[in-house]
């Protein structure tokens, strides 16, 4: 019983710090080590400074982000350009499908990114001090859910 009471909270960690390091595709922790090892498998460690990133869940939320502002922007400009211009439908599509593809794949990364740091830094999903005593507990390692501690 003494020793939770002589348990002090890990120091804070800077949240807008670390979700630009992800957003640069660099390391939450010292912002220099590459955060992926290909276009979005994040490394198990930073190179630089040996910051396990393994721990990440993002699983859909990049992708959810990278559809609502592509799609806020995309929808918007082909409004104003129909609206301005009256184009035909094949000038629509040959805009509209080649933007959507390149800023969707443009966005993914540093999203993803952002979204790791921001785990990081709320020392979410493993990326906490203290190891997890229900992970090794747990038959399906892969689910964890959001409302778990």
């Amino acid at each position: 019983m003494e020793a939770q009471d002589s348990f002090s909270p890990p120091p804070k960690r800077d949240v807008a710090a670390a979700m630009l390091n992800g957003g640069r595709l660099k390391c939450p922790a010292c912002g220099e080590g590459k955060m992926f090892a290909s276009f979005l498998k994040v490394n198990q460690s930073c190179h630089s400074c040996g910051e396990e990133l393994h721990h990440h869940r993002a699983d859909d939320a990049p992708p959810y982000f990278t559809i609502f502002i592509v799609g806020h922007v995309v929808v918007a400009l082909c409004l104003a350009v129909e609206m301005a211009f009256f184009p035909p439908l094949w000038l629509h599509l040959a805009l509209w499908l080649p933007l959507t593809v390149i800023m969707s794949l443009a966005m993914l990364p540093p999203i993803k990114g952002s979204l790791v740091g921001l785990q990081w830094a709320l020392r979410m999903h493993g990326f906490d001090l203290k190891s997890n005593v229900d992970d090794a507990d747990d038959p399906d390692p892969t689910y964890h859910s959001v409302t778990q501690a």
